[in-house]
């Protein structure tokens, strides 16, 4: 599993690592019933403190995406799919909601913010 952090995009490290599993269960990189890695192995290779990852975790298995297996770590939850769409839906519907006051705001036109999101589209399917 990949996961990137960024320390000065303004999210919380244990925020963006939360997000990040919500997003792999949500496009099927995680699937349901695998065990992500272990707190120390994930802390180790983001390097990050040990407390920042267990906080993501807990977080996640609170929220109903990860389930402990005693003996084993934490695996993926059946709901964890249908939670972690929704979840993907929500923030990426108020983040669209906020460039769209924004571009309201600035005078930008329906056609114009359409043109916009369009070439940008367009632009990361040819990166992809």
């Amino acid at each position: 599993m990949f996961f990137e952090i960024n320390p000065t995009n303004g999210i919380a490290i244990f925020e963006q690592i939360a997000r990040q599993v919500k997003y792999a269960v949500a496009n099927g990189a995680l699937r349901v019933g695998e065990l992500v890695p272990s707190v120390r192995e994930l802390a180790t290779k983001l390097a990050v403190n040990p407390n920042t990852v267990a906080r993501a975790y807990r977080d996640l298995q609170t929220d109903g995406f990860l389930e402990p297996i005693r003996g084993e770590g934490l695996r993926v939850t059946r709901q964890a799919i249908e939670r972690s769409r929704k979840h993907r839906t929500k923030l990426l519907h108020d983040r669209i909601r906020l460039v769209v006051v924004e571009a309201k705001q600035s005078g930008i036109t329906e056609e114009e913010f359409y043109a916009i999101v369009d070439e940008l589209w367009k632009m990361e399917l040819a990166t992809t």
